[in-house]
């Protein structure tokens, strides 16, 4: 992982990237990582991370994270939506 990073890190500046726009992006995408794995829940992703849930949200603000992907995924459907718990007794009866 370290010579990938190592790579990385040097194609960006090869490419022109500026170090705060490095820094920047490196964040942006592991904030997202981390809340995916959790399913959008800034509590559990800002344990994770080893940071307050203040700052966590602070910091998706600064960033413009957009959010609501994984709100939505991450959502259960409306009961009109899921299928009835005697449906699912008599399909595991089967």
């Amino acid at each position: 992982m370290k010579n990938q990073l190592e790579a990385l890190v040097a194609q960006m500046h090869e490419s022109g990237i500026l170090y705060s726009e490095a820094v920047r992006e490196f964040k942006k995408r592991f904030i997202m990582n981390v809340l995916d794995r959790n399913h959008g829940n800034q509590s559990k992703a800002a344990r994770e991370l080893g940071m307050h849930r203040n700052t966590l949200s602070r910091t998706i603000s600064e960033l413009n994270l957009d959010l609501g992907e994984l709100r939505n995924s991450a959502r259960r459907p409306p009961r009109s939506a899921r299928p009835e718990p005697e449906l699912l007794e008599k399909k595991a009866v089967r």
